[in-house]
């Protein structure tokens, strides 16, 4: 049997080395992201002066475009990763209490989340911005205010259909403790779902981060972000195609890796289709290889001529 590159290799590498790179920047940037030099400015790529060399060029205040794309990547993953863990754990919580407890509680918490649900996401940014003024912790806050209701969503599901099962029932009728099913039996039923959301999340993250650096409403100059270098670029974007290009590329590759590992560790973790994979296995092995076309209607198939 021949053995190829495990699927989700690819994607993992890929967002291993944006980690590697977010976390080593002092050590990687060739030069501090916010030094300003006009007598540089918008040099184009691979161009030097004065015996530095700009491999993806400078921007409009001179500073280094490669320098400020690499800690860029440290402020996109490190606010989606602390918004993935807040919003995740909050949900969680807010989840299993709707799910166990039921009742006007239960209620009150998922019609919240209904509401928080059907508000639009800029508005609720602006909404933040605006009482609490543009900061990384701000949006950090507000990211975890707008992704928290899908986690709850998904763990009140899972919590009332695991609480009817035969070992749950049966600790509630030994008399077991509330709070030790639901961390006992109930959590581990829905940690494997949250860490799919999560995972899938985490590409979201970093676009809603870059959309609202972009609009002014984020992380704050001189600090590099890649929404607001797309944002200070788009009007050299005819004259300097490099200002915007690079964070762009680089916000696309760290979207894309991320989706395409989410899906991968949803394949994984998902018992319906484990159990779906397995089943046309076996049907394959015992029935052989299917037909490239299975006709729905019997008279769809020609009759052979006598």
């Amino acid at each position: 049997m021949r053995r190829g590159i495990p699927r989700g290799a690819i994607p993992l590498a890929v967002v291993a080395i944006y980690v590697i790179v977010a976390i080593a920047a002092p050590l990687i940037a060739p030069q501090n992201p916010d030094t300003t030099n006009l007598a540089t400015r918008l040099m184009p790529p691979f161009s030097s002066l004065g015996g530095v060399r700009y491999i993806l060029g400078t921007d409009d205040l001179g500073r280094d475009v490669l320098s400020r794309v690499i800690y860029g990547a440290r402020v996109s993953l490190s606010v989606a990763a602390i918004a993935v863990i807040v919003s995740g754990i909050g949900g969680v919580a807010l989840g299993l209490i709707a799910g166990w407890r039921r009742g006007w509680l239960g209620t009150l918490i998922m019609r919240i989340a209904d509401i928080a649900l059907s508000v639009p996401f800029l508005l609720i940014a602006i909404l933040v911005v605006a009482v609490l003024g543009p900061s990384l912790v701000n949006v950090v806050i507000c990211l975890a205010l707008v992704r928290w209701p899908r986690y709850t969503r998904i763990t009140n599901a899972t919590v009332l259909e695991t609480r009817e099962r035969g070992f749950v029932r049966g600790a509630i009728a030994v008399g077991a403790p509330g709070r030790w099913i639901v961390l006992r039996h109930i959590l581990p039923e829905v940690a494997p779902l949250a860490v799919v959301v999560a995972t899938l999340e985490l590409g979201l993250m970093v676009v809603f981060e870059a959309s609202l650096s972009f609009l002014g409403l984020g992380v704050q100059p001189p600090t590099a972000s890649w929404g607001a270098m797309l944002s200070e670029g788009q009007q050299y974007i005819s004259t300097a195609w490099w200002l915007a290009t690079f964070p762009g590329l680089a916000l696309f590759g760290l979207v894309l890796a991320v989706n395409m590992l989410g899906d991968t560790v949803r394949d994984k973790l998902d018992p319906t289709r484990r159990v779906s994979r397995r089943a046309r296995g076996i049907g394959t092995r015992l029935f052989g290889r299917r037909p490239a076309f299975v006709p729905s209607e019997p008279g769809l198939v020609e009759e052979p001529n006598a």
